[in-house]
């Protein structure tokens, strides 16, 4: 294994040198990327229909293609899905990723490319190790093994007869991985791909308890979920008695900010490190690459050409939209992406801020659709996520789950409020100072708020509700979207997920009596 490390290492530090020019010429390195696509797209069915042979520049791309939500793209992806191919690629397309990008009862499937596949998600593991071992030289990250939680595969649900196949990224990831990589990850790929994911965690934990895990890739949240049956299983206080030479989590799909606390509980060393990544269903965005820093490096050289629509302009119709050049530190921008995938001017739905434009980093605000505005307030994710961090810090809490939504006004005239349901691994010391600190920090951070908070004008204090025990876990199974890329929606205009969650945590106090 020692030989193995040293070479692995040396491998993965060759990469930076690309990684630097980016840095150092990104508009540049965009402009190819955005040539390098249209050609690529001129003679499918989408480049004919939208007359990609005439753009000459990014002003025409701007005024001949259309910005797209899923709704919009769907019947190109659905007639690619049906095995109709050369509709938005011009290479044959047998892999879809299957996202809900929400809690909702709909499935997104996005496609992924051979090209995709290759040069953005792989490239995208390939940059977090490297930029990892730059900062970190004496890493024994080869020594062990890196234990990754994937998701699960089915067939394609629109031609379930044909060679396509469908599924989590993650999973149509593991599944195409060249045979070295499969050697350093831990469980077995039968098990990381298993579909029912409560014999799923059982099995991937008896698997990996007794290997040397020097790593960990996945989701905050399955990643608790395995570690404390491991510790079941062992008998063990914590994680490191199980693992003694791990040393790092690569983390995304969901803020770890609400996980920090609860990690170092299981994770009780000063030498652990975390590493966030911005990966999506739709391509691999960003990676944390300075140790002592939360933001984001944008990835500029995987096949995806950026634009930027500035949150004043989302609503309107016609919504004034910048290339990467465009950007300024600060503002909040929806992002648009174009890519090797076969995605053209599409709207993912993540919002980000940039920290800096020498070279380009970020750090990632929240959704489009994720928001609370019904008072004027304009709560976004991020603002919640730190908020409630905050208040768990002084409360000695740690925060398993959440979500969040509006009282409205009634006809009472009974003033509104945010509710909240949050699901505590260890609970605060005092649930009202709790109470208070989310509030107080809530209005620190959005002027918005704190101008509706003021005097109880428009809003009064948050009502906050403790779920029981697995409760989120329990809702999304009751979904159907237990594991993989489904996530708990942080915060909604509408009451709809609140409600739904609030009765199932009823009737589980009900029953419990």
């Amino acid at each position: 294994m020692e030989v193995l490390n040293s070479f692995m290492t040396w491998i993965f530090k060759n990469r930076i040198g690309q990684i630097e020019n980016f840095k150092k010429n990104p508009i540049q390195v965009q402009d190819t990327t955005f040539f390098e696509l249209l050609e690529a797209g001129r003679e499918t069915e989408f480049g004919r229909e939208f007359n990609f042979k005439s753009i000459k520049n990014y002003d025409d791309f701007a005024r001949q293609v259309p910005i797209l939500d899923y709704e919009g793209i769907k019947p190109y992806i659905d007639k690619t899905m049906r095995g109709t191919q050369y509709v938005l690629w011009n290479t044959e397309i047998e892999w879809f990723a299957k996202s809900s990008g929400t809690t909702s009862s709909r499935s997104k499937y996005i496609p992924v490319t051979n090209e995709s596949l290759e040069n953005c998600h792989y490239s995208g593991g390939k940059d977090m190790v490297s930029l990892y071992i730059a900062n970190y030289p004496n890493s024994r990250l080869f020594a062990g093994k890196s234990l990754t939680i994937g998701g699960t595969l089915e067939k394609n649900p629109l031609n379930p007869q044909g060679t396509a196949r469908a599924g989590d990224i993650s999973a149509v990831i593991m599944q195409n991985l060249p045979i070295w990589a499969q050697f350093v990850r831990t469980p077995s790929l039968e098990t990381a791909l298993m579909s029912e994911w409560e014999s799923k965690i059982e099995k991937m934990a008896r698997e990996t308890m007794n290997e040397d895990v020097t790593c960990i890739a996945g989701v905050p949240t399955w990643t608790v979920v395995l570690i404390q049956r491991i510790l079941e299983l062992k008998k063990a206080k914590n994680i490191l008695e199980v693992w003694p030479n791990l040393e790092v989590f690569f983390h995304g799909a969901v803020a770890f900010g609400p996980y920090r606390s609860l990690f170092k509980e299981l994770i009780p060393s000063d030498k652990m490190r975390y590493v966030e990544t911005y990966n999506a269903s739709e391509g691999f965005f960003g990676i944390q690459d300075q140790p002592n820093s939360e933001e984001l490096l944008l990835l500029l050289d995987y096949g995806i050409f950026y634009e930027f629509i500035p949150m004043e302009e989302w609503e309107k119709e016609n919504p004034h939209v910048v290339p990467l050049a465009g950007v300024e530190i600060g503002k909040n921008y929806a992002m648009v992406i174009s890519t090797n995938g076969g995605l053209w001017r599409y709207k993912i739905g993540d919002t980000i801020k940039f920290t800096s434009i020498k070279p380009y980093r970020f750090k990632i605000s929240g959704r489009t659709k994720h928001f609370i505005n019904a008072f004027g307030e304009e709560v976004i994710v991020e603002n919640a996520e730190k908020a409630i961090q905050f208040a768990a810090e002084h409360t000695h809490a740690t925060i398993a789950n959440f979500t969040a939504a509006p009282v409205y006004f009634d006809t009472t005239g009974a003033k509104g409020a945010h509710e909240w349901l949050i699901e505590y691994h260890t609970p605060p010391s005092d649930q009202e100072e709790f109470n208070r600190l989310l509030d107080q920090h809530l209005r620190e951070i959005n002027s918005d708020y704190d101008a509706k908070r003021y005097k109880d004008l428009a809003l009064v204090a948050p009502i906050v509700h403790q779920a029981s025990s697995g409760l989120f876990e329990l809702w999304l199974g009751k979904k159907g979207k237990l594991g993989g890329q489904h996530k708990i929606p942080r915060l909604s205009n509408s009451r709809e997920y609140l409600d739904e969650i609030l009765s199932l945590n009823n009737s589980q106090a009900e029953n419990i009596k």
